[in-house]
């Protein structure tokens, strides 16, 4: 059970995993059944039963994935230090030492700790699932996740929130908490303008979106690309495979508690 006073940060480091567990089921996939038919005398009389449609297989399998991300990641958090359960900006301003232990990239002892202390049912799922290769593999998925959840959550905000949509920019969800996505990356800022892709004053232009969607977005381009290319979110919208996937994630959601 997740208490009140940590359910934000709770639904943040949801959302982090959620990331990495739903791209490696989106590239996992699966096959649908094929129907068989039945066998028999023509005049044999036959019960008609419903035939469960594509489209009903991928609701069902998107109502699937949510619950399974959800008992991953409350697992996962209970399990975690009260201090990283309660880690915000306004702590860290208050507490720098917590700053050095939590800092990024993560200190191998304090990953480790956290490592050591994630219930065994966690990387058993995953590895049942085919998520991960063994649960020695665990560390792969969940210290980027740890670095995420603690990036995001002790971020400053930023200037541009009042910016912020209610809603997911690609997927469309309104009920999942929200990432910002520099249009133009940071990283190339420079050669932006060295090369005149774009005025200095569109440099801090973001997008709105979920974890999800934003890691999809960086997996789908390298940062110049999405400089030069998809630096506006309706540019974004406009190529065929961020509308598959959107119509995809959109289905995911998770259930109230």
């Amino acid at each position: 059970m997740i208490v009140e006073d940590e359910r934000s940060n709770y639904e943040t480091f949801r959302d982090c995993l959620s990331g990495p567990i739903i791209q490696k089921s989106a590239v996992k996939g699966s096959k649908p059944q094929k129907r068989r038919n039945a066998r028999g005398r023509k005049n044999t009389i036959k019960v008609v039963e419903h035939v469960e449609t594509q489209n009903e297989r991928d609701e069902q399998g998107a109502e699937d994935l949510a619950d399974f991300i959800d008992y991953l990641a409350t697992e996962s958090f209970t399990s975690l230090p009260a201090d990283l359960r309660t880690l915000s900006f306004s702590v860290i301003q208050n507490e720098p030492s917590i700053l050095a232990q939590y800092s990024d990239p993560l200190p191998s002892s304090t990953a480790d700790s956290l490592l050591s202390i994630i219930p065994t049912s966690v990387s058993d799922s995953l590895t049942t699932y085919g998520l991960i290769s063994c649960p020695s593999d665990l560390s792969n998925l969940l210290i980027p996740v740890f670095t995420d959840y603690i990036s995001t959550i002790s971020s400053a905000p930023p200037l541009w929130s009042s910016t912020r949509t209610t809603a997911c920019e690609v997927c469309e969800r309104d009920w999942i908490p929200l990432t910002y996505h520099h249009l133009i990356p940071k990283a190339v800022h420079a050669k932006v303008l060295k090369r005149g892709w774009h005025e200095e004053w569109q440099l801090n232009s973001v997008a709105w979106l979920c974890r999800a969607c934003h890691t999809f977005v960086h997996r789908m381009a390298g940062n110049e690309e999405l400089a030069r290319e998809w630096w506006t979110v309706e540019r974004l919208r406009e190529r065929d495979d961020v509308q598959r996937w959107a119509a995809w994630v959109g289905r995911v959601r998770w259930k109230a508690q």
